[in-house]
């Protein structure tokens, strides 16, 4: 059974997968899978075409799969896998 905060906005579309907690003001966006027994802080935000395996913790304040901050990207497709 995960525990998700009811502060937390996690897209319909995500796949969350068991035992997974995810704290207060998180952001989970459509794309995103999180593998079993995760940690996932207060204020984070996890977006784009992201790919979390089992047992990870992220910590709060942290942004995952947002789109790349270097002026060599040109808004070609990206994926994270942790």
């Amino acid at each position: 059974m995960s525990l998700i905060s009811e502060d937390a906005r996690v897209h319909p579309d995500a796949k969350i997968g068991n035992n997974v907690s995810i704290g207060a003001f998180s952001i989970i966006g459509p794309h995103v899978e999180i593998g079993d027994d995760c940690v996932i802080g207060p204020h984070v935000v996890i977006e784009g075409h992201t790919r979390i395996g089992q047992g990870n913790q992220v910590f709060q304040f942290s942004s995952i799969g947002a789109p790349p901050q270097h002026k060599a990207h040109k808004g070609e497709p990206t994926r994270v896998e942790i």
